[in-house]
């Protein structure tokens, strides 16, 4: 069995995130600070943590044992490697009823992405995103 991670454990790292963020070098590295507090402050057991080189967040409380590679505990990370927008990836994001159409692409695995090109469209956008974060939550078998 892989080793567990902090993130399969449920262990938040808050610490790293904040050196990550504080030497992040992207123009929209505002509108990520804001989309992490928007996906934190939705609900108390979020955790956070570094994987894939930026930031992730998962449930913090307590679960039934899983295989660290279902990824079961993950909600949603980011993914900075476009210059133009921040993209949120939710590995689980299919599994999500999103009437608002925030959520895109059609992966066969499942994932769906984000896509936040300024602080006022993630602003806009934030009730939306706040609302699939609850929804992801209320999946979790724990």
């Amino acid at each position: 069995m892989k080793k567990e991670t902090n993130l399969s454990a449920g262990i938040s790292e808050p610490g790293k995130v904040d050196e990550f963020m504080s030497k992040l070098k992207h123009p929209l590295s505002g509108v990520a600070e804001y989309l992490r507090n928007c996906i934190l402050s939705t609900d108390k057991k979020i955790g956070e943590g570094i994987y894939w080189n930026a930031p992730a967040f998962y449930y913090t409380g307590k679960m039934k044992p899983f295989d660290p590679k279902d990824y079961k505990r993950y909600i949603v990370g980011f993914n900075l490697f476009k210059k133009d927008c921040i993209r949120l990836i939710f590995l689980r994001g299919a599994g999500v009823t999103d009437k608002s159409g925030l959520l895109e692409g059609d992966y066969k695995d499942g994932r769906r992405l984000a896509l936040f090109y300024s602080l006022d469209d993630a602003k806009a956008k934030e009730k939306d995103l706040k609302k699939i974060i609850k929804q992801l939550l209320k999946e979790i078998d724990n």
